[in-house]
């Protein structure tokens, strides 16, 4: 769910590049965890990777401008209120979210600049290089293999790496697509 946009922002143009709002690992669906969260900061405060920070409305949020989530829970341990929560839903544990890497296009590789950045900070080995002859390398994000850390969106020198929530048409097919190239 992305936040409501105010008048000054609808006019310079906020509203193009928008980015989903990015909640703690465990949250629960957004309108439930809006209800649920009372807003006291403890989530954030036990964040050891300080990648949990509250927003002007009052609710925690993920940046990962100072590093990657290490899925610790120590959030989802401070949450009194159950706005986190690893209990078991239907059959199965569930993930700590669905957020998948994805590189723009203003990626150095892209611009013809090599880099590998995002590769050698990627600890699931998710991000790979297409190398080409006479091509730089690009990078690709193996989804399957992405656990949404975001490690690599601060190690981007060309802050071409974002988390977004990844919603698959095909979630309940056998075989869905594995990666997703950078376009």
């Amino acid at each position: 769910m992305t936040q409501p946009l105010s008048r000054r922002q609808f006019l310079r143009g906020d509203y193009r590049n928008r980015r989903p709002v990015l909640r703690p690992p465990w949250a629960l669906a957004e309108r439930l965890f809006l209800v649920t969260c009372t807003r006291c900061g403890d989530c954030a405060r036990a964040c050891p990777a300080d990648v949990l920070r509250i927003a002007h409305d009052g609710f925690p949020q993920v940046y990962f401008d100072r590093g990657g989530c290490s899925f610790c829970g120590a959030c989802v341990d401070a949450c009194g209120a159950g706005a986190l929560s690893r209990a078991v839903r239907g059959d199965a544990r569930p993930l700590p979210w669905n957020l998948k890497a994805q590189i723009a296009v203003d990626c150095l590789a892209v611009q013809g600049i090599e880099c590998a950045v995002c590769r050698e900070q990627c600890e699931a080995r998710a991000i790979m290089l297409d190398r080409l002859p006479g091509v730089i390398a690009r990078p690709r994000v193996n989804i399957r293999a992405c656990t949404g850390c975001g490690a690599c969106v601060r190690s981007c020198p060309a802050r071409a790496i974002y988390m977004t929530a990844f919603h698959s048409i095909f979630a309940h097919d056998p075989h869905p697509r594995e990666e997703d190239p950078c376009t």
